[in-house]
């Protein structure tokens, strides 16, 4: 289930969320709105959510949050942009990567 996340979201979404892979959630963040979609089965599902609610491609980041460790990765094929300099599937620049963990910990913590 993909879910659009504009306030901090409760147990009950995360939990819906996370049904598509087993407590792992999927997730797309728009560093410039902080706002995020979670859940479904590919990143490319949030990106075009958010794409739909008028967010701009580069400000779209992928991840992921494993609801049992807390842990948050970076990985994810929408990262991939070279004309970003970020020519890997993890986040490359720490600033991005710290302004995706920070919105993600004050949506979803």
């Amino acid at each position: 289930m993909l879910i659009l996340v504009t306030e901090r979201a409760n147990e009950e979404t995360l939990k819906k969320a996370s049904e598509d892979l087993a407590g792992y959630i999927k997730f797309v963040v728009d560093i410039e709105k902080k706002i995020l979609t979670i859940g479904g089965q590919r990143h490319v599902e949030g990106e075009q959510m958010l794409l739909k609610e008028g967010s701009k491609q580069e400000n779209l980041w992928g991840g992921g949050l494993d609801l049992e460790t807390g842990e948050v990765d970076f990985d994810s094929m929408i990262n991939i942009r070279p004309n970003q300099d970020n020519t890997s599937r993890e986040i490359l620049s720490e600033r991005i990567r710290k302004q995706v963990e920070e919105i993600v910990r004050n949506l979803l913590k």
